[in-house]
């Protein structure tokens, strides 16, 4: 119990001098020991790459979870030491309604049928998109959370102790100085005429009391100096390390953008063999009832009532030109379009044309659309140049 006593006595006086000397140093009333500019530039990288290290996990975070509740339930699972349970992609969830619509609407249907090839290449994607978030997670941010939780704490712990030891080796120069500054006052030789002869034996004294305090001030000097290289070197030593962190969150790097690039090239494979088979089944969903079209038989022009014509687009009564039934169709290229009723659109998608009868769309182009009577709604004619050819509605936004 006393020694226990003793040393907390001691480590309370040991804080108290810290401090006080660093009390002292803020309001410049004490010598502060300089690193070196070598040390300081060390500290400061080391300090930039942990503030960034740390912002780049935490986004990375957000990027491969965007739900703060998700990402707060998994933190909460590692703390724990628990496996984090499976969670279901928004993909895999999307895929998992579209698939339970089409069968309720009927997956016959065109719609139905369309459904299930779109839930198809959404759960796909939703797997894609659970690889890529499983390899990103062990390959970069395990390498970077390992870095800020093991390395990092190591380096601020030592860190804390070269300050302390600064302090110590500081607040042992300033004891120094004082001892000196005593001791050379004691020293001083009093004047015979105004000194008694008592005050020589007090001056002879305490001139020896501060020499022995000088000694022990310089002996403490001298091992806190020590214990300060020791530890600067130390910390330098784990300083420089930070290159070789830097060179393995440089490969991790990498690792991440690899996962990233199969992630989005796979993406982009299940998406376009999606837009061709939903290109190449749309004809026979919609088919185009126009002159000159070489697709199976449909009503004739005069024969089907002006209502069935696109509601967004003005019917036009009569087309110049137009063959009577039984008599051979015209081509496309030789129908003028009406006097009134045409709009302009603006192509959403890119759209590749499935046969001669249909005109071939680039995103963002604008084109000339419009009517004919007896034409499918989801269908329009559209004009481009001196090209014309069938265009889906589901693919242009109409403008004024």
């Amino acid at each position: 119990m006393d020694f226990n006593m003793k040393k907390l006595a001691s480590d309370a006086g040991i804080f108290f001098t810290r401090a006080v000397q660093f009390t002292e140093e803020k309001f410049g009333q004490a010598e502060k020991t300089e690193l070196d500019a070598h040390f300081e530039n060390l500290l400061a990288r080391a300090d930039s790459t942990k503030n960034w290290t740390e912002k780049i996990l935490r986004q990375t975070e957000v990027l491969l979870q965007p739900n703060p509740s998700a990402r707060v339930e998994e933190f909460l699972y590692e703390k724990l030491d628990r496996k984090v349970p499976s969670r279901v992609t928004n993909g895999e969830l999307l895929a998992q309604y579209m698939a339970e619509a089409a069968s309720e609407l009927g997956p016959a249907t065109p719609y139905g049928k369309t459904l299930i090839k779109v839930s198809e290449a959404e759960k796909l994607l939703g797997a894609a998109e659970r690889d890529f978030i499983h390899t990103a997670s062990i390959s970069f941010l395990t390498p970077l959370r390992n870095f800020l939780e093991g390395d990092w704490k190591t380096i601020a712990k030592e860190r804390r102790l070269l300050q302390n030891r600064r302090l110590d080796l500081d607040a042992c120069k300033a004891r120094l100085k004082k001892a000196k500054a005593a001791e050379a006052k004691a020293t001083t030789v009093p004047d015979f005429q105004e000194t008694r002869p008592r005050n020589y034996i007090l001056s002879a004294s305490a001139s020896a009391l501060w020499n022995d305090e000088v000694d022990k001030a310089e002996q403490e000097l001298r091992v806190a100096q020590t214990e300060f290289d020791r530890q600067a070197e130390v910390t330098r030593l784990l300083l420089e390390g930070i290159s070789s962190t830097h060179v393995n969150h440089l490969r991790c790097l990498h690792e991440f953008i690899k996962s990233q690039t199969i992630y989005y090239a796979q993406g982009y494979r299940h998406m376009l063999d999606l837009q061709k088979q939903l290109g190449s089944s749309q004809g026979a969903i919609f088919p185009g009832t126009f002159v000159g079209t070489t697709e199976p038989a449909s009503p004739p022009l005069s024969s089907t009532s002006p209502t069935t014509a696109a509601a967004t687009m003005p019917v036009v009564p009569t087309v110049a030109g137009l063959s009577p039934p039984g008599e051979a169709a015209l081509c496309l290229e030789e129908v003028a379009p009406p006097a009134s009723g045409t709009r302009k659109a603006r192509v959403l998608y890119d759209y590749e044309a499935a046969d001669s009868s249909e005109l071939a769309l680039l995103a963002d182009e604008l084109i000339t659309v419009y009517s004919l009577p007896g034409m499918d709604p989801d269908w329009l004619i559209g004009e481009r140049g001196n090209k014309k050819g069938k265009v889906p509605v589901t693919y242009l936004e109409l403008l004024s």
